[in-house]
């Protein structure tokens, strides 16, 4: 396709989706909802549907949409810009810069050659050590943002030590799929423990006034089998998917350790990001238990690389992505819960409820956990979305005469693994997002079908599971 017939293209699509949200817009407000709340869905659609289809950045088109509902009244200015104010939001920014001081140092090629040492005869071999160390430190990390500062320093660590760059071509689907196996891991590892998010006590919380217990060894039960089968699936998925350009390596172990034993001891810079990053990692695992900020946690680690020398302002100047990146997920970010807060998602919930009355158990069950998912693309938090959704579709199941427990487990499960769906279906996402190896296209599409393989994963193969252990 040429630059014009591409610029065409996007002209088309834009408009077509303005003109969609015009007529969204300007259609009658339907019952049980207001105003704010039906216009604010016409601009988050719009927004999110430009990006799909290519038509405008994702930052542009976000911009478009916050303006849009200031300048008409749609959300005042305080409710608009809170977003830029979050904890989360500052913490990926922070990640961001302290994932830069464990490249530059060089410790993340001293951790890339080792791992490459373990598991690089393959490309396959390296996203598959992805998932295997993110499942490990899980457990420890109620925040998956959290982790996923731990997780892509090492991802870009691997990318390098195999030769990727986003600079370069020949390379740039290696660099992909380890940067969108990051991203499927942190989606699945999430769902096998009970404390790897912070939604998963929390769902389980708002499940005991229907009858259903969850703790840590009934949780890992449930979630053993479906879990580690869709991580034993999607690196073959991803791997087919994007076709790295570099699959066989099978010189790369004694190369690596050759390289690692050239670098000698750890320098002065190493040992600093060393220490520092364990401290963080540590205080990031226990900031549940000890009542401490993981932002808080994040800036003293920054300070610390500053005031050492190990990062420059000059450093921080280079990161140019990093503040796209805090300008888009903050405004998204608070478009969705502004939805939530309008009783939006609510009211979603509600119609849900009355469409499937009469409907068999097993189909309204499969439709339920379905349009859970599919409605993610209206959320950036999975906290909000099961804080909006995860009661009243448990309560509609449980109504239809499906039993509690498997459903509770179904739900709670997709609440982590849909995070791969969109970029911003997660905070977690967002360092992998910005690593320049993935455009906003290839992520939606590679979101959408990884989300889809692990949906069908957990219902063909968690069902008859869940009905045997939660007997």
């Amino acid at each position: 396709m040429t630059p014009a017939a591409g610029g065409r293209r996007k002209l088309i699509a834009g408009g077509t989706i303005v003109v969609a949200a015009s007529a969204v817009w300007f259609s009658p407000v339907p019952d049980g909802l207001t105003a704010p709340a039906w216009h604010l869905f016409a601009l988050f659609a719009a927004a999110i549907l430009t990006v799909v289809v290519d038509a405008l950045p994702i930052l542009t088109a976000s911009l478009a949409a916050v303006s849009i509902a200031v300048l008409t009244g749609t959300l005042a200015p305080a409710s608009a810009y809170s977003g830029f104010a979050n904890g989360t939001i500052l913490l990926i920014v922070v990640a961001f810069l302290v994932a830069r001081a464990v490249v530059k140092c060089g410790l993340g090629q001293r951790i890339g050659y080792a791992v490459v040492s373990l598991f690089g005869r393959s490309t396959l071999g390296l996203s598959y050590s992805i998932f295997l160390v993110d499942a490990l430190i899980a457990p420890a990390f109620p925040s998956n943002t959290a982790r996923s500062g731990v997780l892509y320093p090492l991802t870009v660590s691997l990318g390098e030590a195999a030769g990727a760059s986003p600079s370069d071509p020949a390379r740039r689907r290696v660099g992909a799929f380890l940067m969108f196996s990051g991203i499927a891991s942190l989606s699945v590892s999430s769902a096998l423990w009970l404390t790897a998010m912070a939604a998963n006590p929390l769902g389980a919380e708002i499940a005991k006034p229907l009858g259903v217990t969850i703790g840590f060894g009934s949780w890992l039960l449930a979630a053993s089998v479906p879990t580690l089968a869709a991580m034993v699936l999607l690196p073959l998925l991803l791997y087919k998917l994007i076709r790295p350009e570099v699959t066989s390596t099978p010189e790369a172990p004694a190369a690596a350790k050759k390289s690692l034993a050239a670098l000698g001891r750890l320098s002065r810079d190493e040992r600093i990001v060393t220490v520092t990053f364990v401290a963080m990692v540590a205080l990031w695992a226990a900031s549940a238990t000890l009542h401490i900020d993981p932002t808080a946690v994040a800036f003293a680690g920054l300070c610390v690389f500053l005031a050492s020398g190990v990062l420059t302002l000059s450093d921080i100047a280079k990161e140019g992505d990093v503040l796209a990146i805090y300008l888009w997920f903050a405004i998204l970010f608070t478009m969705s819960d502004q939805l939530n807060e309008l009783g939006f998602m609510g009211f979603l919930g509600q119609k849900l409820a009355g469409g499937l009355a009469g409907v068999v158990p097993w189909l309204a069950a499969i439709v339920i956990v379905l349009a859970y998912v599919a409605l993610h693309y209206l959320f950036v938090s999975q906290t909000a979305h099961l804080l909006a959704l995860f009661g009243v579709f448990l309560g509609v199941g449980v109504k239809l005469g499906l039993p509690a427990a498997p459903l509770a487990f179904l739900l709670l499960f997709a609440t982590n693994f849909f995070s791969a769906l969109t970029p911003q279906a997660s905070s977690a996402n967002l360092l992998f997002a910005g690593s320049g190896y993935l455009s906003q296209g290839e992520m939606y599409r590679l979101g959408a079908i990884t989300t889809l393989a692990s949906l069908v994963v957990y219902l063909v193969i968690g069902i008859p599971w869940l009905m045997l252990v939660t007997r």
